[in-house]
């Protein structure tokens, strides 16, 4: 049976590698809606011409679409999730997948009550060959035990194609909850954690002071009994770099490390996704850009086979709970 899916909310441009991406796996792009007319309008119709849109009500109840992917506005993914959930779709958010820790509870009880699939692309990991790489060679044993991660999260302001959510706390959430999830999430994947203590959060406004609603800088520490993990992330990417940031992950085992050059190799060559592995016997680098992109279709698999191997339930839960508490302890909220 082929998989048929529908997009609601298109603000972000992250929708199109999640919609391009369900593509390659032999899935049917039916429809889409979106609040208004956002500034990602134009390059979407550009990429999907032939997918018509609808309104957001013809496609949550059309019995034909079985997934629903969510990039709209970060505040107001949580309400368009669960709409999905109670029309009987699984779905697929951008990250952050919701905004503040009683948006998550809806989910999670929409979840439980429905039985359906909610699920975070988490790009950084989902969408980078090198992560798929990194992922074996940790499997195999090849750094030993991980101990800790180090995640940067780097990325450029472009500040002339931002709409007005983007600088409204509100909206996006807050740094950490809506950059730092990711690298949560490459934290509590790679040392196998189910849960984890924040031992430090900051954010700051340094270079952008009369953007008020804008964090341009955060940082997280995190612990757990599997390892530990530093965060960083930043609107700062200068405009000589060639891409929209220098992310980064390097991956700390008791028996050698991995570092992820996974948008761009600065002073080496041209390209993306690197790897670099040193370890016992090995101290090279390797260019990982074929090592494919297993979670598209184990999630079209878990659709059809009432599985969890694209990413366990509780993953996708503890990953935005952790990112949302930070945000919190930085800003000083109880």
């Amino acid at each position: 049976m082929t998989l048929t899916f529908a997009a609601l909310g298109i603000d972000h441009r992250h929708i199109f590698g999640m919609a391009g991406n369900m593509q390659d796996v032999g899935a049917t792009f039916k429809s889409w809606w979106t609040e208004g007319t956002p500034g990602t309008e134009d390059g979407f119709v550009k990429r999907f011409p032939d997918v018509p849109k609808a309104s957001r009500d013809d496609i949550l109840v059309d019995p034909e679409i079985d997934l629903i992917l969510i990039s709209a506005i970060p505040r107001d993914r949580a309400a368009l999730a669960i709409a999905a959930m109670e029309a009987g779709k699984d779905v697929m958010v951008d990250k952050p997948g919701c905004t503040t820790l009683e948006q998550l509870d809806a989910i999670k009880d929409c979840q439980t009550r429905t039985g359906r699939i909610w699920s975070v692309d988490f790009s950084e990991r989902f969408e980078v060959p090198s992560v798929t790489k990194a992922t074996e060679l940790v499997q195999a044993g090849a750094i030993g035990k991980v101990v800790q991660t180090l995640g940067q999260g780097p990325h450029r302001l472009n500040r002339g194609t931002r709409p007005d959510w983007f600088f409204e706390r509100d909206a996006y959430g807050g740094i950490l909850v809506d950059i730092a999830s990711h690298q949560i999430d490459q934290f509590l994947f790679f040392t196998g954690s189910t849960d984890a203590e924040i031992t430090l959060a900051q954010v700051g406004n340094f270079a952008n002071p009369d953007d008020k609603g804008l964090q341009d800088f955060g940082e997280i520490a995190l612990k757990s009994d599997q390892g530990h993990g530093y965060i960083r992330v930043d609107w700062y990417t200068p405009d000589a770099l060639p891409n929209w940031g220098d992310g980064r992950l390097t991956i700390l085992g008791t028996e050698g490390y991995i570092e992820l050059r996974k948008y761009v190799d600065v002073g080496g060559p041209e390209g993306t996704d690197f790897l670099v592995l040193v370890n016992g016997d090995k101290c090279e680098k390797i260019h990982c850009a074929d090592a494919g992109l297993p979670y598209f279709q184990n999630l079209a698999n878990d659709i059809a086979n009432r599985t969890e191997t694209a990413m366990p339930q509780a993953h996708a839960f503890k990953v935005m709970e952790l990112g949302i508490k930070a945000q919190m302890m930085a800003e000083g909220q109880s």
